[in-house]
This record gives structure tokens, sequence and C-alpha cells, in this order.
């Protein structure tokens, strides 16, 4: 039996394009992850950092980069911003992935405002049945979430079971989460990005604390096998419209409905080898 632990980072960022998946209220992104700076020789490079990121940032073609019009740094000072949604359909987007094409193949064709995140227009909400009030969600809130995962290869090898355990998530939310595999950003032919479990929703509680656990069949293939795709990376997604898709990761994805808070830094489990 072979296990992996690991911690999760703070996010709000998916792939570099949309750069991130929350705004501000003037539109801009609100970007934690690897931020895209144009280097001394001409190149341009991603280190992980936090930056307030302008709408209007050059837009490569899927698969490639460039830097992001930057417009600061984010510091503690701005941890009473508040937080919203990405309006759709999604700016600076060159995903062409539908997340959900049994339930939404129009998703791309969808027109919604951006929203704060506490004031999303829930579907099919009746005010009879209770919907819990929230104040306006901040960034300062937003980094206090920890996780954690630890991630065993089970049953002979033939699969891994996902535990995982968070503290500081945004109180009384459902949250999702997704696994990434090493061809859903290939831009020769990207996959799409799964859930890790079905069902693959919990729920944080009152304190913002939260546990999930899932079983993958044979998640970490070795690289070398034939239409090999395995699991690098898993990401724990707040759920602005507060449900999930079964067997998608939502229907808009990216910022939509959808929004990345905790993630591992960079492509990961490259120690763990399943077979089918």
């Amino acid at each position: 039996m072979n296990a992996y632990v690991l911690d999760l980072s703070v996010t709000t960022q998916g792939p570099a394009y949309p750069p991130s998946e929350i705004m501000d209220k003037d539109g801009n992104f609100v970007t934690i992850g690897r931020i895209n700076r144009a280097g001394d020789d001409g190149n341009v490079s991603a280190a992980w950092g936090s930056a307030l990121v302008a709408q209007d940032s050059p837009l490569p073609p899927f698969g490639a980069h460039a830097p992001y019009r930057i417009l600061r740094e984010l510091t503690a000072a701005d941890d009473d911003m508040e937080l919203y949604t990405l309006p759709l359909p999604l700016p600076c987007n060159n995903y062409p992935m539908l997340f959900a094409p049994e339930q939404r193949p129009d998703a791309h064709e969808v027109v919604r405002p951006s929203h704060p995140l506490h004031e999303v227009p829930i579907p099919d909400l009746r005010e009879a049945d209770g919907p819990r009030r929230r104040d306006p969600i901040t960034l300062g809130q937003w980094r206090r979430a920890r996780g954690q995962v630890e991630v065993t290869v089970t049953d002979g090898g033939t699969a891994a079971e996902f535990e995982f355990w968070f503290t500081g998530l945004i109180p009384d939310s459902v949250y999702t989460v997704m696994s990434l595999r090493q061809r859903d950003l290939d831009p020769a032919g990207p996959t799409r990005p799964g859930p890790l479990g079905v069902p693959n929703a919990f729920y944080a509680d009152r304190g913002g604390a939260g546990h999930y656990t899932a079983r993958l069949p044979d998640p970490f293939p070795d690289p070398d096998r034939p239409g090999a795709n395995r699991v690098i990376n898993v990401v724990v997604l707040w759920m602005s419209y507060q449900q999930n898709y079964g067997g998608a990761i939502g229907h808009f994805g990216l910022g939509g409905d959808i929004h990345a808070q905790l993630k591992l830094t960079g492509p990961s489990f490259q120690e763990l080898i399943t077979r089918s």
C-alpha cells in the first residue's frame, strides 16, 4: 500500500485562461495562482503569486501563454475586497471545452452578468424554502481556506483512495472536487475535466470545516502506457449556484458557476503508479 500526503494551496485559478475564476466589482481578475509575466529573455514566466489582472489582458491561442496585464499585486490590504463571479460568456477565455455536453450543449451561448458571490441567483429558488443569507464574501475570507489530501493506492494497485480534510472554507456551502488529468489541457486534443468521484459534493459546516473521500479506478497509469491519462492535480471548487452536476464539474466552468479555491500548485502524484 502506497500513501501520499499533500497540502493544498489557496487559489482562484483553474487553467491560465481566464486568469482567475473570481473578479472584483470592477470586472478585474482577482488572481491567486500562476501569474504570467514577461521575462527578461522575452519569454513568459508563470510563477505562483497573486495579482489584480485586467480583463482585457492579451488572449493567446489555447495552449499558449502571454503576459497578463497586471494592474497591481494583491496584499493583505485587499482582505476586505468583495468577490464576484465571472460574467457569461466568460471573458479572456480560450478553453474550447464544453463541461456538461449532455446537460448544457449551449453553454457558450448563455449571457449572464457578474454577481457578488453572496448574491448569486440560485436557480428555481423560492423564499419560502429558506435560503441562507450571507454577508459579502471577501478575499480575506477566501484566503483562509486550508486543505490536505491523502492518496492511498489500494486493491492490489488497481485503484486509489483520496481523503481530504478542510478548514476555513466558506461556511454553509456546497463544494465539489474535480480531477485534472495530464491531457485535459493538451492543445492537440484536450480531454474533459471530470469529478473526483461521483457524487463529488460535500458540505462545509457553519465553522467552514469539511471532509471528503473518493475512490478512482486506475488513476495513475504508467505514463508510457498507450492512452494513459493520469490524474495530476485535484481542485476544490466553491459552487456559486450551490449545486453539483452529476458527471460534469459544472455547466459553465472557470468562474461562471464553479470557482477553484484550493488545489496543488503543480503536477503531482508522479511517485504513484496504478494498473487496470
